[in-house]
């Protein structure tokens, strides 16, 4: 097995989360290299691009956190081999990742900048991607998004879906459940709030169990 070094920020969520949790799960060895913001300063002239997260392989960096997750998927067996499920697979991480991307933007801004740039994006582009996510979950059987398993497309909804859930956005439009209930209501008339409430408890009693194995 290679030598791994996942290199990130020091908190939980984020693009290097999922490769996070697939390596664990995966029972996989690798050092968790979590960076303070004073840290990723002086780390971040070590890499191609100023960005993390970065992996290690054998000391051989590696950038793009997708990569990272198809690679580490591989090693864990949370990616599939058939190449069609490979595909649903990758459709569903890039969709997560073109609705991070527009919502990226909006953490250079603040207060009501801040504010009102979320909230267009709650009733705008956000509840489209959680519905077609929404969506194809349940056109393949309304368990996983990819090959009737846990892949690392579940663990990438999970991780981001539980971060837009976290209050850590602050959006007047968002829905505070408990017991982490995953709902997204958009300011629309006669608009359902989308639902990946299973899907995220899901993962969170698979979770739950592979940390049980490893104490």
């Amino acid at each position: 097995m290679p030598q791994l070094r996942l290199s990130y920020f020091d908190f939980h969520g984020g693009r290097a989360e999922p490769a996070r949790l697939a390596l664990h799960i995966g029972g996989i060895a690798f050092e968790d290299n979590r960076l303070s913001y004073a840290d990723f300063g002086e780390f971040r002239k070590t890499t191609p691009f100023g960005q993390v997260p970065t992996l290690e392989v054998d000391g051989v960096l590696v950038t793009q956190s997708d990569a990272i997750n198809r690679y580490v998927g591989k090693l864990t067996g949370l990616y599939p081999t058939d190449p069609f499920q490979a595909l649903l697979c990758d459709e569903v991480a890039y969709v997560v990742e073109d609705a991070g991307v527009k919502m990226g933007p909006t953490f250079r801004l603040t207060g009501e900048a801040q504010k009102e740039a979320r909230l267009a994006l709650v009733n705008g582009s956000m509840p489209v991607y959680l519905a077609w996510l929404q969506k194809q979950l349940l056109a393949h059987g309304g368990e996983y998004f990819a090959d009737n398993r846990l892949t690392v497309a579940d663990l990438k909804v999970f991780v981001d879906v539980r971060g837009l859930n976290s209050g850590r956005l602050h959006r007047p439009a968002h829905s505070h459940r408990p017991g982490g209930a995953t709902q997204i209501r958009p300011e629309r008339p006669g608009t359902r709030p989308l639902n990946l409430t299973p899907h995220d408890s899901r993962l969170r009693h698979a979770l739950a169990r592979h940390r049980g194995r490893r104490t």
